[in-house]
């Protein structure tokens, strides 16, 4: 039995009574259709038709798409739905990653930087109002891993940092700030990311720790996130060995799977240790991380078999329902369990109201987004998260008069996937800055010459009086190193100039450069490359703020020479 008057649903007699009904008139294909939350990238009537009235989903989740194209895609599956839809997005960083135009008030790390949970409430109170504006009503947000391994391709800056109690921290204050805006947080990657050096979009990943190491980590954070009231926990491919054999004395190593399709840790742990009594939602189940263990028509039915709530997205729309059919026909999911699933589904509606209201975008939502309020959260938190890791004395601050000959080192690789970090023509930007503040400035442009043939050093110790090296390479799904690449020939644009001509280091993105720059003597990281940042980091190199933001993260990555 599930208590749908206790948290995070907390349902009065009248919406229990509309969960039990809605689930009682539901046909056994119906009920299946409620299990997936699907994905649009479009606002074509025609097919989000098909999704509501054709498959019966109970969650659609947008990508990126105009503030009106989203608002009409929104309108859309509402209207065409029986059942009132949960209407996703992933918004991490800001309701930009959705909405383009909306405010981007910065990644997790920045706001950890900040140090300060009055500025997390803040950034989710943004992001919450500008996706509800729309019709947006849940969240995939926040990322809630520790970043305790600098070489995890995907973590990163997505997270809070490497501090447990910190996490925790700013877990609640996210969840509290988001929900109250109407909108479902999911905490996630549950069981938890940041451990291991793989990416489980490729693979199933190992968490390593032992069962109390977990428990005074992980098991804190997402304790903190249940008691906060998150409303759904979001469940990824990553296995924790040492838990799953505590847990199932005895367990095969082979038997021990990722937590999308463990039941010791989706049930034992989730459920019953930590108490959580709301949804639980796989991440995508088009990550290889599932399709590396299992065969695809053994793992679909399996992913809600093992206690998740939701199945989120398809491989195939046709076949995974297929074999979503196929495991119900079979036992594999019982009644009951079906039952469940889909009382929670309709529970975490029925918290959010959604079945007394129409759900539709708010008539102004163009305007209630990217606000002069949203700007100046944005600003504020670009400003006091910029972090000064090392100085090397007597450099900062830069001006014209000081530094009148500029050479840049620019470091650039492309967006990434899991907001605007890395995005093209950012450096570009920020050498406009340096050039409208006064300086002279040139861009490194590796020359020809192998040993013997190489430009004298005094081309650069004579004509430069200030060398500024800008990283902005984002972490990305399916790149399995976030390393810099140095040019040729024999890493032209190394920092070998450091004992002899100023050097500063900005990374944008990424807070472990210093691992490829150990000698850097004065090294800053800004968490991310928006406007903002490039104003507020230029600032502070200026002199005209200070630099405020603490790392949340070892930026020395263990390394006794990064802090020389």
């Amino acid at each position: 039995m599930i208590d749908l008057t206790a948290a995070p649903f907390s349902l009065g007699a009248d919406d229990a009574a509309w969960v039990s009904s809605t689930l009682t008139g539901m046909s056994d294909e119906q009920k299946l259709g409620q299990l997936f939350c699907l994905i649009t990238y479009t606002n074509d009537p025609g097919y989000l038709n098909y999704l509501t009235r054709g498959l019966h989903v109970g969650g659609v989740m947008l990508r990126t798409m105009e503030i009106d194209e989203a608002a009409a895609a929104v309108t859309t599956l509402q209207q065409c739905a029986d059942v009132p839809l949960l209407i996703s997005a992933n918004l991490e960083g800001g309701a930009d990653q959705t909405l383009i135009g909306a405010t981007h008030v910065g990644s997790n790390m920045a706001l950890g930087a900040t140090g300060s949970t009055d500025r997390i409430r803040e950034a989710a109170e943004v992001i919450g109002r500008e996706a509800r504006a729309v019709g947006i009503n849940w969240a995939f947000t926040p990322v809630s891993d520790i970043d305790l391994n600098f070489r995890n391709p995907i973590t990163n800056t997505r997270t809070f940092g490497a501090d447990a109690q910190a996490v925790a921290a700013a877990t609640t204050a996210y969840v509290e700030a988001l929900q109250a805006q109407g909108v479902a947080a999911s905490v996630k990657h549950f069981p938890g990311d940041g451990v291991d050096e793989r990416d489980q979009h490729l693979l199933a990943s190992v968490n390593t720790m032992g069962v109390d190491e977990w428990e005074a980590s992980f098991g804190e954070v997402y304790r903190a996130g249940i008691e906060a009231g998150t409303k759904t926990v979001m469940v990824g491919h990553i296995m924790v060995p040492e838990y799953s054999r505590a847990l199932r004395p005895g367990i095969a190593d082979a038997d021990i799977m990722p937590g999308i399709v463990a039941p010791e840790l989706l049930n034992d742990l989730l459920r019953e240790r930590l108490g959580f009594n709301g949804l639980i939602v796989s991440d995508s189940t088009t990550m290889a991380g599932m399709a590396t263990v299992l065969p695809r028509r053994d793992a679909v039915p399996r992913v809600i078999a093992a206690g998740c709530d939701m199945f989120l997205f398809t491989k195939n729309l046709e076949e995974d329902f297929a074999f979503m059919r196929e495991g119900l026909a079979n036992g594999v999911i019982t009644p009951q369990r079906l039952d469940e699933a889909v009382t929670r589904i309709l529970a975490l509606k029925a918290s959010l109201g959604l079945h007394t209201s129409d759900n539709l975008p708010l008539a102004d939502a163009a305007e209630r987004i990217a606000t002069a309020d949203a700007a100046r959260v944005a600003e504020t938190v670009a400003a006091e998260s910029i972090t000064l890791v090392k100085e090397e004395p007597g450099v900062l601050p830069i001006s014209a008069e000081r530094y009148p000959r500029v050479m840049v080192y620019d470091l650039e690789q492309g967006e990434n996937d899991f907001g605007n970090g890395g995005k093209a023509g950012t450096i570009d930007r920020f050498v406009t800055m340096l050039e409208e503040a006064g300086h002279q400035v040139d861009r490194f442009v590796p020359g020809g010459g192998w040993e013997g043939l190489a430009a004298p050093t005094s081309d650069i110790t004579e004509n430069y009086d200030l060398i500024v090296y800008v990283a902005n390479m984002a972490t990305k799904s399916n790149q399995t190193v976030v390393r810099i690449e140095w040019a040729s020939p024999m890493g032209a644009n190394v920092p070998a100039y450091v004992p002899t001509v100023p050097t500063v280091f900005v990374s944008l993105e990424n807070p472990y450069h210093l691992l490829d720059v150990p000698r850097v003597r004065t090294y800053i990281n800004t968490y991310g490359s928006s406007p903002a940042v490039l104003d507020a980091v230029l600032a502070a190199l200026q002199g005209a703020t200070e630099f405020t933001g603490t790392s949340p993260v070892d930026a020395f990555c263990g390394r006794w020479d990064t802090r020389l």
